[in-house]
């Protein structure tokens, strides 16, 4: 049964009409252009799609290969988009974003988006903080063993926070020195478990990842094993092109 249309993403170009990608369900991608711009769809064989980790897999690659296969400007949409008919999409995106679409598509222009995530081992980082700190471990060493006012922890905990909290500061700065003049714009994500300590992603120029690249290599082998780098150097710019309420 057919449920409808799954959407993709939108290009500023004319793709050829099927594109020899599978899409979700193992269903074939096609183009459609409305109103001058390009959608990547397949048939829908759900009313709803279950975020699971394959699902979002294949979304994002049909957006990479398309991405690969020379279309490097686009505006990802969000997983699990179904429409009804391509009337829907007239009236309910294009007419009310248009502006912001031409807009978008203008800045993603000659860019790509890139993203760096940084994770380290908190306890190895108190413990190697404590050994290069030895007024402030002495100052907790002496309070084992012996109980403790509420004044007493609170300010030891204070101590350890604010210390750590400079620590992870200056690794970030290092990153932020080194990476952000190269970018056109920098957004900083949330830090989604405790051990990551840094979630940004770039946009630059097209042709300047390979330098970007290798100045993330040189800052990880600088710091060696202290730090655990995840770079991901092709990506759809889904932080970048983001819509705001008309």
């Amino acid at each position: 049964m057919n449920f409808g249309l799954y959407l993709y993403g939108i290009f500023p170009d004319i793709i050829p009409s099927s594109v020899s990608i599978a899409g979700l369900d193992g269903k074939p991608v096609y183009s459609q252009v409305v109103d001058g711009l390009t959608f990547l769809y397949s048939e829908a064989s759900k009313e709803k799609y279950l975020a699971s980790r394959r699902n979002l897999l294949t979304h994002e690659k049909v957006l990479e290969e398309t991405m690969q296969a020379g279309f490097h400007v686009l505006l990802p949409l969000q997983f699990g988009l179904v429409i009804k008919d391509w009337d829907a999409i007239t009236t309910q995106l294009i007419e009310p974003y248009k502006e912001q679409l031409h807009n978008l598509f203008q800045k993603l222009a000659g860019q790509r988006e890139v993203s760096v995530k940084i994770f380290w081992d908190s306890k190895s980082e108190l413990q190697s903080m404590m050994e290069s700190n030895l007024a402030l471990k002495q100052e907790r060493d002496n309070m084992e063993g012996r109980k403790l006012s509420i004044e007493e922890v609170i300010h030891i905990g204070q101590l350890i926070e604010s210390n750590l909290s400079a620590r992870k500061q200056s690794v970030i700065e290092v990153f932020s020195n080194e990476l952000n003049p190269l970018a056109t714009e920098v957004i900083e994500g949330e830090l989604m478990t405790e051990d990551m300590i840094y979630n940004t992603a770039f946009l630059i120029p097209w042709e300047s990842e390979s330098k970007f690249g290798e100045i993330v290599e040189a800052i990880d082998m600088k710091f060696g094993d202290r730090l655990r780098i995840r770079y991901n150097n092709f990506t759809a710019p889904y932080t970048f092109a983001q819509l705001a309420e008309p």
